[in-house]
Order: structure tokens, then C-alpha cells, then sequence
């Protein structure tokens, strides 16, 4: 049997200088976080190693200089503002790659706090909603501590982990943070028409969180036989399984199954993914693996975007040089879908951002980082359209991107490529 302790104890692991790990998203621990916070006083020069997680930071608050800095593998919310004002720090690297950082010593991992379902009669916990880094961390790691959580639902795959590998438990009782679905907007809708009408039957889809994946969705109610296999997904999926529409009877591997890495969204998604043997949930390191992505047939990954430059360099994780989130699985799935037979790799956007600027431009902000290159943009969509950029030059895509802006943008933009690139267009 896991003998527990409490938070309080179990944080005691922690020593100036280490490295600690968070798991992340929907399952950031949040009772061991707030009992590291209250050892601040204890403590100098603690990195904290994470991707994005859900509710608060109270580790990135400036009165916690010198004590926490966070390493975020990808910039959430929460976390933002401390990086952008340079008392946190952001390390670009693809999604599929961050495992091989802790299995090679990279970043070596001290403490890895985790947060699971308690054990099953077999003595096997269940990391739940998210897999992703968290299972080569929890393998590197010197120490593990884990917040165990009858909220947290039992997924299988790579989500299994036995209770003997956990050093210290802290029982825990409480709900995951959601997030809800949100209305969608006349742009958003016209987004996802647009790019439903690039979903073949049969497909294997890749999607993310938010208004653009939950609008493709909701166009896809008269498709047949979809896949999924997509590093998250979240409710806007539910529906398509109910009726049968993603069923995964064409894919090449994984048949019949939902192989994701982590889960996000509502309570409903929660119960959907408990003890639901049509989930698998897996190590990112294999599922945005791009040799393992290519095996399925008609392999469309929808991303999306910052801005769009007119040559097709796509700038996803950077606002100029402000970091603004982070590389991701954008470029593991935009070049696994590539190579897909059939496959199609989307960058969906609205042509304009919510202050009205251009998200089509001729040039990228200064310092922005190019997160797909203009090599590997292959389809641009907005809610004017879908730019086809794959083995086009530089003047024939920007004809195309000009003509998915914002009409009243098109003429300053390409007035702007003439002068700027001298591209006739």
C-alpha cells in the first residue's frame, strides 16, 4: 500500500539548486505548488521546469525572485508576464523532443511533482488527463511526489504508472479546472467551414483547444470514418464520437482508437476519457513523433497562428520579440501530416487580430520567431479562404495570402511587398 503524508512533509524533498518538474495542464499539482511556495523562506534558486498549466503561479510572483525561477518548455498565461519582464525564462523546443531533455540529463530532473487517480487493486495510478513530458520526467526523476486525486479520471497507455515508483503521496480531494466551451464568433464559423471543407473522409485529425478546433468541429457532423490522433483534444469532439462520425476505421495505426497526449476542457470531457478503452492516452515523444504521424492516411493537423508573413513564414510562439506561448507539436504535425499519404498540414487564423491588425503581413515583427518555416507551410486558411502555398514561389504565395487578408488590408500589404520584396505582384 501508498503510505500518504502531507504536502507539507513531502515538499521537504526540496533543496536550493534543484530542478523540479510540474505535470502539467489540467493536472498541475497545485496543493504541492502552494506548499513549495510556503517553504520560500527556506529556499534559493529553485528552477521550475514546466509546460503549460492551469490556475495560478504563485511561484513566478516577483516577491519570489531568486528563490523560484520558472523554465517554461511553453508559455501559459500564468506565466507570461514574469518571462516577458525577465524574471522567468522560456526554452524553444519542439513538443516531441522535451522527453529526450530529461531521459538525456539535458535538464535533469531532482523532483517531479505529479498528480494521479489513485492506485487500482493492481497498485497501478493513472497520470489522467496528462501524459505528454510528464511520463519521462516522473522516469528521471530522483524524487517523485504525487498528488493523488479520486477527481483525477484513470486513462490507459503511457497514463499507467505503478505506486512504487511514487516516493511521496498527499491525498487530495479535489475537482480539475475546466474550461468551457465559449460561443463562437462569425469569423471562427467562417474558419471552420473553410477548413472542413479541406477534411476528406476517412481523415486523421490533429486539433488543438479553443474557438478554431471547437468551429472545425462542429462543421464535421456529416463527414465519415475520422480519426484522432492529435497531441489534446477537448469537448467539441464528444459529439463526432457519439455519432459515430470519428470511429478511426481507416487508420493505419492505433485502429479504433483516440490517441491523444493530454485532455483539456470540461468535466464532460473528464468523464468521457475515464476508464474509456478508446483512449489511449501516450508519451508525447511518440505521438508527435512525425515518422509515427505519417502512418496514418490523410493525416490533417490543424494549427494555428500569430501572424503569417507573405512568403509563408508562420510565427506561432512570439508576439516580436516578446514570448507570447511556445513552440508546441506545431511543427512535429505540420511535417507529420506532410508526409502523410493524402495528408494536409492547415494553419488556420483570423485575417485580423481582436484589436483589428493584420495577422497577414509582409514582414514578421522584428525579433518574432519563425516557428514553421516558409518550407514547411503548405496551407493557410482564414475566414476569406485557403492559401495553397506548397511548391509555389515567393511571388505566386503572395498573391494568395494577400487574397486571404482582410479586404481592407490586401492593398498595404501588397503595396508594402512591392517596395519591401520587390515581388511583382
Amino acid at each position: 500500500m501508498m503510505k500518504t503524508i502531507s504536502a507539507a512533509e513531502a515538499v521537504q524533498c526540496v533543496r536550493s539548486n534543484d530542478r523540479v518538474f510540474l505535470h502539467g495542464v489540467a493536472a498541475a499539482p497545485h496543493t504541492l505548488i502552494e506548499a513549495l511556495v510556503n517553504r520560500s523562506n527556506e529556499l534559493r534558486n529553485v528552477e521550475i521546469v514546466q509546460l503549460h498549466t492551469e490556475g495560478p503561479a504563485p511561484y513566478v510572483e516577483a516577491q519570489y525572485d531568486g528563490i523560484f525561477r520558472v523554465n517554461a518548455l511553453f508559455i501559459g498565461h500564468n506565466v507570461r508576464q514574469a518571462i516577458q519582464e525577465g524574471r522567468g525564462d522560456y526554452t524553444p523546443v519542439f513538443l516531441s523532443d522535451i522527453p529526450s531533455l530529461f531521459w538525456n540529463d539535458i535538464l535533469d530532473i531532482n523532483v517531479a511533482f505529479i498528480h494521479v487517480s489513485p492506485p487500482d487493486r493492481h497498485g497501478y495510478c493513472s497520470l489522467g488527463v496528462t501524459v505528454e513530458a510528464a511520463h519521462a520526467a516522473l522516469h528521471s526523476a530522483e524524487i517523485v511526489v504525487a498528488q493523488v486525486n479520486p477527481h483525477m479520471p484513470r486513462t490507459h497507455g503511457d497514463a499507467l504508472i505503478h505506486q512504487s515508483k511514487i516516493t511521496y503521496a498527499v491525498a487530495v480531494n479535489t475537482p480539475l479546472p475546466e474550461v468551457l466551451p465559449q460561443p463562437l464568433s462569425d469569423v471562427e464559423r467562417a474558419i471552420g467551414r473553410n477548413v472542413a471543407a479541406l477534411v476528406e473522409d476517412g481523415a486523421t485529425l490533429q486539433m488543438g483547444i479553443g474557438a478554431i478546433p471547437d468551429a472545425v468541429l462542429h462543421e464535421l457532423h456529416n463527414h465519415k470514418d475520422l480519426g484522432v490522433h492529435t497531441e489534446m483534444f477537448s469537448d467539441g469532439l464528444i459529439p463526432l464520437v457519439e455519432k459515430g462520425i470519428v470511429n478511426g476505421e481507416r487508420k493505419t495505426i492505433h485502429r479504433h482508437k483516440i490517441v491523444a497526449t493530454f485532455v483539456m476542457g470540461s468535466k464532460r470531457v473528464y468523464d468521457f476519457i475515464d476508464d474509456n478503452p478508446m483512449v489511449a492516452m501516450l508519451n508525447v515523444a511518440y505521438v508527435n513523433n512525425p515518422a509515427v504521424i505519417q502512418r496514418n492516411p490523410k493525416m490533417t493537423a490543424i494549427n494555428s497562428a500569430i501572424q503569417v508573413d507573405v512568403t509563408g513564414q508562420v510565427s506561432a510562439d512570439s508576439i516580436g520579440a516578446k514570448p507570447y506561448s511556445g513552440v508546441g507539436g506545431q511543427v512535429d504535425f505540420i511535417r507529420g501530416a506532410a508526409l502523410s499519404d493524402g495528408g494536409k498540414p492547415i494553419i488556420a487564423l483570423p485575417s485580423r487580430t481582436s484589436k483589428g491588425v493584420s495577422r497577414i503581413v509582409c514582414t514578421l515583427y522584428p525579433g518574432a520567431g519563425v516557428v514553421t518555416s516558409r518550407a514547411h507551410a503548405r496551407i493557410i486558411v482564414t475566414e476569406y479562404g485557403t492559401a495553397f502555398l506548397h511548391g509555389t514561389s515567393l511571388r505566386e504565395r503572395a498573391r494568395q495570402l494577400i487574397a486571404i487578408a482582410h479586404p481592407d488590408d490586401r492593398e498595404s500589404i501588397a503595396r508594402e511587398t512591392r517596395d519591401v520584396l520587390g515581388l511583382r505582384i
